[in-house]
Parts: structure tokens; sequence; C-alpha cells
């Protein structure tokens, strides 16, 4: 299995993850779960996604925004890592 490919394996598992955690809700509301339960497993999913979206966005940075050919004053390797801790600050990975 190539790089890319285990890669594309680890986020694919990661959104069945969410997909699960989502489920949940959706059960916690059908079985009239207190608010407090609820609001917990909701913020669990909020934090899946966000990192998730911190992974694709990071993914993005490393793969497509330093391409010097397509995109002539791409982000340089230290640029490229100085955003990427930006990025890990505002969402939670």
């Amino acid at each position: 299995m190539s790089h890319a490919e285990s890669e594309k394996q680890k986020m694919l598992a990661r959104v069945r993850r969410i997909r699960g955690q989502v489920d949940a809700i959706e059960r916690a509301f059908e079985a009239e779960a207190d608010s407090e339960k609820i609001m917990h497993l909701i913020a669990g999913a909020r934090g899946a996604i966000s990192g998730l979206m911190g992974e694709v966005v990071e993914h993005h940075i490393r793969h497509h925004l330093v391409d010097h050919l397509k995109h002539p004053g791409a982000l340089d390797a230290d640029a490229q890592e100085a955003l990427i801790d930006v990025i890990h600050t505002y969402v939670k990975k």
C-alpha cells in the first residue's frame, strides 16, 4: 500500500468514526437522553470534525501550496511550518 493510499485509508477511518459519533447523537435524541449527555456527544463530534479539518488543511498546505511551478511565490518550508503551527493553534487536531 502506498503512502498516499495509507493516508486515504486513515482519513476514511476518521470519517467513519465521526459518522459513528453522529449516529450516537441521533440515538441519544431518539432515546430522550438527558441534554448533558447529548451535549457531551455533540462536543466530541465537533472536536473530531475540527481535527479532520486540521488534517485536511495541513495536507493542502504541504502538498498544494508549496508547488512553485503551479504557484509562483509558493510558501517555503519555514513559512509552511509557521502556517501549520498557526492552524494547529486554532483547529483542534
